[in-house]
């Protein structure tokens, strides 16, 4: 049975309690819009009793109505707005996709364009002379004929989310008019601009009924968009504090769901995309199977046989974005270049000009052009400091067919690049020496991400697992980078060529669509004939995989805290290698930082914001090492795949990880100490900064959940990997190596050793953390932490007597032993 048509057959269903939730209004309020509206309706016993009760069409639908035709046929009359819903239009799914568009500073991290919550299936229904707005669910599936599926139809029952009264029958009784006035001036859960967490932090009293009102209704021939003004009386607005008051502009679309559900592919976890996923109670399996399907745009081949002969075939329907009419006409080309970017990737899969990047049209080409009507995806250009950019979808439940896209652009997304940009490449990059950079360049970066934006709006989620694919020297070869990006591919947090020195000769810094793309791309996308259900191309797409199956380029990494290879914002097959070269174009970047900035009549604001930079970058670095100790690979594989899918990272590369930290991250930090930068920023806190740092780096690496990895590794191994005490001798012996040399301690380090007996305090405390293999919980009492850090601070306190007992110290390091010997014994005696 073709699967669409097996999809329409079934009912699905979850509780949502989100949706009936009470607003956030006093019990002493006085009662809301919506609460009145079905009093009233309440009131008259349930609306009118039957058809000759109900008013003539003409008497309420008169002359001077304004209406627009489409899937409904939206009605406006005087101030009451009414829709005219066709009899062959009950019943059918709508996708309903609440926006903010016209939003206040601080209301959210987003802005004109964002979702207000996440997009909602409803139906509208006649229950007698009424019609009901229920939510669907797509949770829970059975086929119609399957008995079970009366089950599932008794255990996830819609609510009903609003109810209408049948005002008038249409001119040919072939629909029904309904007054839906209330339902988009009131304060309903399903539409609100709000959320419970929102209301509780603004100080929300109510929704005030005489300062909200619609706006317009345009209906189009398969989604009908309303916009409408929401404003609440509040106490702690976002912004605008002294009105009391939060007006919001909301943009409602709701969009008729595919009669026919575009065939799903299902989700493999060893390829990345979005995935959209349901209990199907009519498999045939012994238990409660799930069905689980990537998100995708459905592109089909306009001549299918040219595009099986190889061809490439342009799509019935490309994917089309639009620019937002308020994007600076500079900055556009490079949005449009950034979009386009994916055609390599398409081609791929066997399209050609799959993907097309537009200006929006003028009032005079299309009046009715709207970038929140779901028929056009947008790049939404947001003006506020927010210094990101983000890239959601729309998409079908029931299949994870994308329908639609709109891109949040935020204009100070350009700072956060200048930032990147200078901070990872200015040392081996003239270009990238200045606080502005010229238009072309910055167009450039523009370009970059758009074309991440844009992989997400196509299904693709973050590869963290990318950047290795490409080595730490291949990374510094002027000849590799110029035809290749910083990694394989474009949705890694890779960001730019921060390894490349001065002297490679290194000219292109930047990412771009890679091997992994273009793989993604063609995994998910080409067309396979004589596809019916999802499971059909399941024998083809896993051959795909396995062949790729251990090559680096195409490998896709889960962000899991103990995978060293995925992580963000690294780079390169090593992290020691690659930090190294990091840290070497920090400290020339620092020396410089200074002259780079110099600009006649500025302050030095951009100085400042660009050291604190260095400082933040250096801290990724230190991060990128640390992952390695107790770290675990892990490679999602089947059956057919040899090797495990849990493996410890290598021995030698867990103590070169912690040797590296000892020299980078435990030492005193003298390059970043350059009084030219600090004394014109004012840096009074910067010995500080740096304890706080390196602390950070210290917990980090002693967490429990690190510690725990390392014992559950050595008794999987037999022993054959970095162990517990290896890993704590040679963090204690680095951060305490004075005492062994003699020599006599700065005060950096002297914070340091403090914040060292610190954390091993808080590793014999009854509050330290659990921690564990991945998700699993170790009870740190009960595990081997408690002895192995006692025999630390045993160890630790007779080498703090030896070295006091030898004498030849300064005041400041006698006098810091002697307090150190004392916490120790402390921290043992209460133990004890």
């Amino acid at each position: 049975m073709n699967y669409g048509n097996k999809l329409t057959g079934r009912i699905l269903a979850v509780v949502l309690s989100c949706f009936l939730v009470i607003s956030g209004c006093k019990s002493s309020e006085k009662t809301t819009k919506a609460e009145a509206s079905q009093e009233k309706s309440a009131s008259k016993r349930g609306g009118p009793s039957s058809k000759s009760e109900m008013k003539k069409y003409s008497d309420i639908i008169t002359d001077e109505a304004e209406s627009d035709e489409g899937i409904f046929t939206a009605h406006k009359v005087d101030e009451t707005y009414y829709f005219e819903i066709p009899n062959d239009m009950l019943e059918r799914e709508m996708l309903l996709v609440s926006r903010i568009a016209g939003s206040v500073q601080n209301l959210t991290f987003g802005g004109a364009g964002q979702k207000a919550r996440s997009q909602q299936v409803i139906r509208w229904q006649r229950k007698e002379n009424k019609i009901l707005l229920r939510h669907v669910s797509y949770s829970s599936v059975a086929d119609a004929d399957d008995p079970v599926y009366k089950s599932v139809q008794n255990n996830n029952f819609e609510p009903v989310v609003f109810s209408f009264d049948i005002e008038s029958l249409n001119e040919d009784s072939t629909g029904v008019v309904i007054d839906v006035s209330d339902f988009f001036t009131s304060d309903v859960p399903l539409i609100s601009a709000l959320s419970n967490g929102q209301r509780s932090n603004f100080q929300v009293r109510r929704l005030d009924g005489s300062r909200t009102f619609i706006n317009n209704m345009n209906s189009y021939p398969e989604n009908l968009e309303v916009r409408h003004v929401l404003t609440y009386s509040a106490n702690n607005p976002p912004d605008n504090g002294s009105t009391n008051t939060i007006s919001l502009e909301m943009n409602q679309s709701m969009i008729l769901l595919p009669e026919n559900p575009a065939t799903p592919r299902n989700h493999d976890e060893r390829v990345g995309y979005f995935s959209v996923s349901q209990y199907d109670y009519s498999a045939d399996e012994q238990k409660a199977a799930t069905n689980r399907f990537i998100t995708r745009w459905q592109l089909v081949p306009k001549d299918k046989e040219a595009y099986l002969r190889g061809e490439l075939v342009e799509p019935v329907e490309p994917i089309v974005y639009y620019l937002d009419p308020g994007t600076p006409l500079k900055w556009r080309k490079y949005l449009i270049q950034g979009i386009e970017d994916w055609n390599e990737a398409f081609e791929e899969a066997g399209f050609k000009n799959a993907i097309i990047g537009k200006e929006a049209p003028t009032k005079e080409e299309d009046p009715e052009f709207s970038p929140e009507d779901v028929r056009y995806s947008v790049i939404r250009y947001i003006t506020n400091p927010i210094q990101n950019a983000q890239g959601p979808h729309v998409h079908d439940p029931r299949t994870g067919q994308i329908l639609e896209s709109d891109i949040l652009w935020y204009h100070n997304v350009m700072n956060l690049l200048r930032n990147w940009y200078f901070i990872q490449t200015a040392a081996a990059n003239p270009d990238a020496r200045n606080v502005k950079f010229d238009d072309e360049l910055m167009g450039q970066l523009i370009r970059f991400v758009a074309a991440h934006e844009v992989g997400h709006t196509l299904g693709l989620p973050h590869n963290m697992g990318s950047s290795p694919g490409y080595t730490v020297e291949q990374l510094r070869d002027p000849e590799f980078t110029s035809t290749h990006g910083v990694a394989p591919s474009i949705m890694d947090y890779a960001r730019f060529n921060y390894i490349a020195q001065p002297g490679d000769g290194v000219t292109n810094f930047f990412p771009r669509i890679g091997e992994y793309d273009k793989w993604s791309i063609k995994w998910g996308y080409t067309w396979l004939p004589d596809i019916e259900e999802a499971d059909d191309a399941d024998e083809t797409l896993n051959e795909w995989i396995v062949e790729n199956a251990d090559n680096q380029l195409y490998f896709y990494g889960y962000r899991t805290g103990a995978d060293p290879r995925a992580q963000t914002e690294d780079i390169g097959d090593d992290a020691m290698e690659a930090s190294e070269f990091g840290i070497k174009n920090l400290q020339v970047i620092t020396e410089n930082l200074v002259n780079w900035t110099e600009e006649a009549g500025r302050n030095y604001d951009d100085l400042e914001e660009l050291y604190n930079n260095i400082l933040g970058q250096w801290r990724r670095y230190m991060g990128h090492v640390t992952t390695n100790v107790g770290g675990v690979y892990q490679t999602y594989k089947t059956y057919e795949q040899e090797g495990a899918v849990y493996e410890p990272v290598e021995e030698e590369k867990q103590k070169r990880a912690v040797a590296f930290l000892n020299e980078h991250a435990f030492a005193a930090p003298t390059w970043a100490y350059n009084e030219d930068i600090l004394s014109r920023i004012n840096q009074s806190t910067v010995v500080e900064t740096f304890r706080s740092a390196q602390a950070r780096v210290l917990n980090s690496l002693t967490s429990p959940s690190r510690i725990a990895r390392l014992i559950e590794n050595e008794v999987r191994t037999g022993g054959e990997t970095y162990t517990i005490f290896e890993m704590m001798d040679d963090v204690r012996n680095g951060i305490f190596s004075e005492l062994r040399a003699g020599e006599n301690i700065n005060v950096h380090r002297r914070y340091l050793q403090r914040a060292y007996i610190e954390r091993m305090a808080y590793l014999m405390s009854e509050e330290a953390e659990q921690g564990g293999f991945f998700g699993s919980n170790v009870d740190v009492s009960q595990s081997d932490i408690h002895p192995v850090v006692r025999n630390e601070l045993e160890i630790l306190k007779r080498d703090i007597n030896r070295r006091l007992n030898a004498g030849n110290t300064t005041r400041a390091t006698r006098v810091h032993l002697e307090d150190a010997r004392e916490r120790v014994a402390k921290i043992l005696d209460t133990e004890d």
